[in-house]
């Protein structure tokens, strides 16, 4: 088996193949082409098979990292697959959008002194590879005749319900857009997430037995009570997180001015990036400002470029150092000619004929940390400056839709949305009501939000008695 070789100790991970910067920041295909068999297999036999593996630990879904690595030295990659499906619903999305540095790669014993095992590639790598060379094979379900429904199709609704549907249990998914997947579909560019294979990872989880069913607005359409009074005995929120914030400066009811979520749903979901031949128009100027830092900055700002913008800004009121986006996603904005403003906060949308003309920003400094444990931005007296621009995207955070809660008696939330859960068990105030991913927590990652769907469903089994 693969313990019994030695180890490459190469210093760094095999490159991943990309299209070059000039040629993807004008279309919308996969910037990583991953890897071949043998770059794979090159990768896997860096890692040291640990004794103690503390990338699992590092894992919030715990799939277990060196049993598959060992499989895929060996070049088996159907045994691979098997093995992090064990734990992992959705192989081929984390593999690409999880951030392993701050995770799996970030507790990795090779990271140390060089770079860490390239973790999330290798799953990637085998979960491609499954999809287009693997055998799909139903596991054989005993239905247990016990109805859960699921609120939200994205990736902390859809393993809750995986999760269920092998348990026996009759699961059903309401979702309150007309396509599945939640941020998955809306949130993250295809040249990030391809979106026929996040079809393919929803297609897995419908032949376990779970009902989707889309355009229904849990709150509106259907309350949680009258889905209690239909006999489902528990019910899971992984709503999400899609009400935008906003700076609260002025001009920010001009034309021209988006929030990222609607920018991207546009672009993603609704496919503004084919109009006038699709009815969703989207406004890209010779120049386009997006306010924030984050991944949903860096996805927006990047699918401008894509879209034809000359020009596309970053403006962000901290330093790079205290950017939340990936270092990879930056990395490649940089790359792709997206030019950044550190240090720098819009405070005022300027108009003309009721369209974005212009942004007013102010120069900063960092002063002490904040609560957040970075620097706070502080700004610099009578250091102001102009950027002409006729389209304005602000990304700078997102909070639960209040639809739900407000719907809900006896459901506790904290002041910002989140609803409050039993950290253990997911199970908020509410009885036989469980919640997890942004709906709690508010955006954050993808894996965490698997993460807290897992051990809901885990819950939700053990309360109901199911086998």
């Amino acid at each position: 088996m693969a313990a019994t070789r030695k180890p490459n100790m190469a210093a760094e991970k095999v490159k991943m193949p990309e299209q070059e910067p000039d040629v993807r920041n004008k279309n919308f295909k996969e910037v990583a082409l991953g890897y071949t068999k043998e770059m794979a297999i090159e990768e896997a036999t860096r890692c040291l098979n640990c004794k103690k593996p503390f990338c699992v630990d590092g894992c919030p879904v715990n799939v277990p990292i060196p049993r598959f690595i060992a499989e895929v030295v060996e070049g088996n990659f159907e045994e691979a697959y098997k093995i992090i499906t064990e734990e992992n619903a959705l192989p081929a999305i984390c593999g690409r959008v999880c951030p392993q540095e701050s995770q799996c790669e970030g507790k990795c014993i090779r990271g140390r002194k060089s770079e860490p095992v390239g973790i999330g590639r290798l799953e990637r790598f085998v979960a491609d590879y499954h999809r287009e060379h693997g055998q799909v094979i139903k596991p054989e379900i005993v239905r247990n005749g016990k109805k859960v429904a699921v609120v939200g199709s994205g990736p902390s609704g859809i393993t809750c319900a995986g999760e269920l549907a092998k348990r026996g249990y009759e699961v059903t998914v309401f979702e309150a857009l007309h396509k599945t997947g939640g941020v998955l579909s809306y949130g993250i560019p295809e040249f990030r997430l391809p979106k026929a294979l996040v079809q393919q990872e929803i297609d897995t989880v419908a032949d376990l037995g779970v009902d989707f069913q889309t355009n229904v607005v849990v709150g509106q359409s259907i309350t949680i009570d009258e889905l209690q009074e239909e006999g489902y005995e528990a019910i899971f929120v992984g709503s999400g997180a899609g009400l935008p914030r906003f700076q609260g400066i002025p001009g920010e009811n001009l034309n021209g001015v988006y929030s990222a979520n609607e920018f991207l749903t546009r672009v993603n979901l609704m496919k503004a990036y084919m109009f006038p031949d699709r009815p969703t128009p989207i406004k890209i100027t010779e120049t386009v400002c997006v306010v924030g830092a984050g991944n949903v900055a860096m996805d927006a700002a990047r699918t401008a470029k894509r879209l034809g913008a000359k020009n596309v800004y970053i403006v962000y009121r901290r330093s790079r150092e205290e950017a939340p986006a990936r270092a990879e996603e930056v990395h490649h904005a940089e790359e792709e000619g997206i030019i950044f403003k550190f240090l720098n906060n819009p405070i005022a949308i300027n108009g003309e004929d009721g369209w974005v003309k212009s942004i007013t920003v102010q120069e900063m400094t960092l002063g002490e940390p904040d609560a957040s444990g970075r620097r706070r931005p502080i700004p610099v007296e009578g250091s102001t400056w102009d950027i002409e621009t006729g389209t304005f995207i602000v990304a700078i955070g997102q909070s639960p839709n209040p639809l739900i809660r407000n719907t809900t008696p006896g459901l506790d939330t904290q002041r910002w949305g989140g609803i409050i859960v039993d950290e253990e068990t997911m199970e908020s105030s509410r009885p036989g009501v469980y919640a997890g991913g942004d709906a709690v927590t508010g955006a954050a990652t993808v894996i965490l939000a698997m993460g807290a769907g897992k051990a809901a469903a885990k819950a939700i089994d053990e309360k109901l008695g199911g086998k």
